[in-house]
């Protein structure tokens, strides 16, 4: 059996790719980058001496993965998890998005996965067994001026598997979810941030030994759950004069 990777060639993706061969763990690795997927399937191979497979597909187009998988369809027979370590972010992601742009956004951070899992949720249940991993972010802990596709894409994706988490409370299918602050990837590059940023491989590395745990949500950094409950109990009138006191 092997760990389906969904969004793998680059950041958090790539280090849990590593993380899984740095295990002796077969894995399939999809994105949209090709080159980057080979480059990556050979250098694990060569370090780990495990089997990789590889697909292109971009998930910003839904119709696209519907597509993938009805011409895939024993691939998700043969995976015993499943994670989505994705994040698609664009410039200017703001109240002026095109429909495209929001299409797109939400596409690629909330459809696709929720279509994939629609599909590998009835695998799981009748093998009564299985893991799944998503990846939010703290952004969508507070409406913003900023990234606001994504972080609207994110906000759904959250609720979605608090709903998943629920709902399969008396199966032995597990389910994580973590919320995310800045790592130190090209998302991060260039920023200046006040708080430090999360490391890849220590990420990766907590989220390799917890996916079979029972259900988490789970912080990272950690600090930002506490920020989050901040965001969550102060009145958001109080946050806005905060924020334009910040913003002169």
């Amino acid at each position: 059996m092997s760990n389906l990777i969904v969004g793998a060639s680059s950041g958090l993706g790539r280090e849990i790719a590593y993380e899984f061969g740095k295990n002796s763990k077969d894995i399939i690795l999809i994105s949209r980058d090709i080159n980057d997927l080979e480059s990556l399937k050979s250098d694990i191979q060569i370090k780990y001496n495990i089997n990789v497979d590889v697909f292109e597909l971009d998930l910003s187009k839904l119709d696209d993965v519907k597509n993938f998988i009805s011409k895939n369809p024993d691939l998700l027979e043969r995976i015993e998890g499943v994670l989505f370590p994705i994040g698609m972010m664009i410039d200017n992601d703001t109240v002026k998005n095109t429909e495209e742009e929001f299409t797109s956004l939400f596409s690629a951070n909330f459809y696709s996965i929720i279509f994939f899992i629609s599909k590998i949720i009835n695998i799981f249940e009748k093998q009564n067994k299985g893991y799944i991993v998503g990846f939010g972010s703290i952004s969508a802990a507070l409406g913003r001026d900023i990234n606001i596709g994504y972080s609207c894409a994110k906000s759904a994706l959250e609720n979605y598997f608090e709903g998943l988490i629920i709902s399969n409370l008396k199966t032995k299918i597990n389910i994580q979810f973590y919320t995310l602050g800045y790592l130190d990837t090209n998302l991060a590059f260039g920023k200046k941030l006040v708080l430090p940023k999360g490391s890849t491989k220590k990420l990766a590395h907590i989220v390799f030994k917890n996916k079979k745990s029972y259900f988490k949500k789970t912080f990272f950094p950690k600090y930002w759950g506490i920020i989050s409950f901040a965001l969550k109990i102060i009145p958001f009138s109080i946050l806005l004069k905060l924020y334009k006191i910040l913003t002169k």
